[in-house]
């Protein structure tokens, strides 16, 4: 009921608040056999971590992880997997008025209305930090997944602001902090600086691709792999929109345009996203989410206290001008839980199936 376990076959169950001692997770059902160190998770841990540019918070946290169980020499065991990230730059005073007020945009209200209680210390369970832990296990996931298939994870801003970002190279990506994939980034820079004067902040679109995907992954009807995998990213804090492929551009497309046409050699464009009915086509899943505005800003707004009375809020602390800027990490680790989820229902049920006809995307060349 509380919502705090995601997958079923790979569950991950998520724990800990934005200024406690420690966030983390623990990952049932990782098969064993697995080699897997600190190492293969801190790489993308430290893609996602607070206080790496100007541009984010410069809340400093070194997001160092521990795996507590389920590895012995160096492999997975089959039990379940405990990693643990100590949390080390909480500044809880910086929320202390707001205790009796509600910050717009944020969960103050919700979270009073459904516990009772809250824990105003940088907005506590609802805090983007639990994004952390999902990182982690994401990490693993993508392990197993391009050891046994070949799958690969990769994102991308594509847009921040107003600012559209064009696709050059996906080899820009990791040399700036905005995850463009484009050579020069100072007009992001600029356009960033100038949102932190003026106290503001924008949202952003965000692009993630799985390549190497096998044929066949996903249920029909409800557990379609499209299905979960919107549930997967609107699950991420502050997403307001999930495209699957062509997405809404779907509306304009004709049908002689839209259906994917499939050759010998490979189908000739992928306007499904890589999922037909529910179910992997092997060509790359290719996903869009929309990211809303950083609701954590200086500029005053309207609001009430606890009694109902008007009020007006600052949000004081150190915060993303643009909470899309470090999203890419977490939509490459939430795509990689679902399609790990889904490699392994397919391996349990289907594992055994055989076809006669071709696996066109992988018997290319």
């Amino acid at each position: 009921m509380s919502g705090n376990t995601f997958g079923t076959l790979f569950a991950v169950t998520n724990f800990g608040e934005s200024h406690g001692p420690a966030i983390g997770c623990i990952i049932d059902g990782c098969p064993p056999g697995m080699s897997l160190t600190e190492a293969d998770i801190q790489d993308d841990l430290d893609r996602r971590r607070p206080g790496t540019s100007r541009h984010v918070t410069q809340r400093n946290e070194p997001d160092t992880v521990e795996i507590l169980s389920g590895v012995y020499q160096g492999k997975t065991t089959g039990t379940p997997i405990c990693l643990l990230i100590k949390n080390t730059d909480q500044r809880s005073k910086d929320y202390g008025n707001i205790l009796d007020t509600f910050r717009p945009g944020h969960a103050d209200y919700t979270y009073l209305h459904k516990y009772g209680l809250r824990d105003p210390r940088g907005g506590g369970r609802s805090s983007a930090r639990l994004t952390a832990p999902m990182v982690a296990a994401g990490a693993v996931a993508k392990k197993w997944l391009l050891e046994q298939y070949g799958t690969t994870f990769r994102g991308c801003m594509a847009q921040i602001g107003e600012a559209v970002i064009p696709f050059e190279s996906w080899e820009h990506v990791p040399n700036n902090p905005f995850f463009a994939p484009s050579a020069d980034v100072s007009h992001l820079e600029n356009y960033m600086d100038a949102l932190r004067k003026a106290g503001d902040s924008c949202g952003a679109r965000i692009r993630v691709v799985a390549s190497g995907v096998p044929v066949g992954l996903g249920e029909p009807l409800f557990d379609k792999l499209d299905a979960d995998i919107a549930f997967a990213m609107m699950g991420i804090n502050a997403v307001k929109g999930v495209e699957i492929g062509a997405g809404f551009g779907a509306v304009t497309q004709r049908g002689t345009t839209h259906g994917d046409s499939l050759t010998p050699e490979g189908f000739l464009s992928n306007n499904a996203g890589g999922v037909l009915g529910g179910i992997s086509t092997g060509q790359d899943l290719e996903v869009t989410i929309a990211i809303k505005p950083t609701s954590s800003i200086i500029t005053p707004r309207q609001s009430i206290d606890t009694d109902g009375n008007p009020a007006e809020v600052v949000t004081k602390g150190r915060h993303d001008p643009c909470v899309g800027i470090r999203a890419t990490p977490i939509a490459e680790a939430m795509l990689a839980l679902v399609v790990m989820e889904h490699a392994l229902r397919q391996r349990a049920q289907c594992g055994d199936v055989k076809v006669s006809t071709p696996d066109i995307m992988r018997s290319r060349g």
